[in-house]
């Protein structure tokens, strides 16, 4: 008999709480963000990587106009999620040691690990895309910027072969600038941590209303404060895996729900609201609301991967297969546009 008499839990409720106090792994309040690897986010990698590859396919072959090449222009987007997962993975250290669950990660080990995991490979592809691809015609102020990834920063250094390392040079920024946020972060109380991500995350949509001088050779919306809300999509997930369980984790782990939100997203930035087709910019309130739906997309698409119980299973992502195209995708990020002017020969 389970009824519960005068009030009393029953019989069966004892049983499940002292389940779940004994054994984590059955609490429905777990979460499995909080994991060392998790395949399913290593899967979205590969997806990001795809996802890269295809817009610049469009891009390359002439297949940027009508509803179609709004559609496979808008794969850029993909970008947003590799920002966002940099965000979470490299944030929810911080975020657990801001709880008292772990050490602050060291900083000397974070930068060695981060030029060791990206620098060896990328010096490689730098030389050999620029002695092989004529196109390239690099001078040493080119070089330079390339080799050291300034190229943001230094007027007409983006080169044929290597234009897509705009993104990797925002992204390395922000590995930089991930210490010294993490030192801003420690002064504020653990309960204020999400909030002032967003609400920094909503300010720096504003920068491309900042005017600049565009007869520099310098694209300012190229640099990484036009795109933290990318990065603090991430950095909110790595605070919700150490937060108290409440209705974001719920609504998170409704997969279909996110789904569709990401999908609309998707949608509304691949429309003429947000822009024009193609690689070219819009307005800057296109700008604004694609960089917005960006941020949306990268964190509906990620949070059912992090914020799911640690028993959820995600076969198509966290297969052995997606799993390994994830561990290439820096490769293929790096590599797949420099092919074009060598197999169009």
């Amino acid at each position: 008999m389970t009824r519960s008499l005068a009030g009393l839990p029953s019989r069966g409720t004892l049983v499940a709480v002292a389940t779940a106090a004994s054994d984590p792994e059955n609490d429905p309040e777990q979460v499995g963000g909080t994991r060392s690897f998790l395949p399913a986010v290593e899967g979205m990698r590969a997806c990001a990587a795809m996802g890269v590859v295809l817009t610049h396919v469009a891009f390359q072959t002439g297949h940027t106009t009508g509803v179609s090449g709004r559609f496979f222009g808008r794969f850029d987007l993909a970008v947003a999620v590799f920002f966002a997962l940099s965000g979470f993975l490299l944030w929810r250290g911080h975020a657990a040691a801001a709880r008292g669950l772990r050490p602050r990660p060291r900083t000397g080990h974070y930068l060695r690990s981060r030029i060791v995991r990206i620098m060896p490979g990328y010096v490689v592809a730098v030389v050999v895309i620029i002695l092989l691809l004529p196109e390239a015609k690099a001078d040493v102020t080119v070089w330079l910027a390339n080799l050291t990834l300034t190229q943001i920063y230094v007027p007409l250094t983006l080169t044929a072969g290597l234009t897509q390392m705009w993104s990797l040079s925002v992204e390395v920024s922000f590995y930089l600038a991930l210490p010294v946020l993490a030192l801003l972060a420690r002064r504020l109380p653990v309960r204020a941590r999400i909030g002032v991500i967003i609400a920094v995350a909503a300010l720096s949509l504003l920068w491309v209303r900042i005017p600049f001088d565009g007869t520099t050779g310098l694209n300012p919306w190229n640099w990484p404060p036009a795109f933290f809300s990318w990065f603090a999509a991430g950095m909110v997930l790595a605070e919700l895996t150490v937060s108290p369980f409440g209705w974001v984790h719920r609504l998170a782990r409704r997969r279909i729900l996110m789904g569709v939100i990401a999908a609309a997203a998707f949608a509304i930035a691949a429309s003429p609201l947000a822009g024009l087709e193609g690689l070219r910019p819009g307005s800057v309130g296109q700008v604004t609301l694609k960089t917005a739906m960006g941020a949306i997309v990268a964190g509906a698409l990620l949070a059912p991967l992090v914020l799911d119980h640690p028993d959820t299973g995600h076969p198509i992502l966290g297969n052995k297969v997606m799993v390994t195209l994830g561990r290439w995708s820096y490769g293929l990020f790096v590599w797949h546009l420099p092919r074009w002017p060598w197999c169009s020969r």
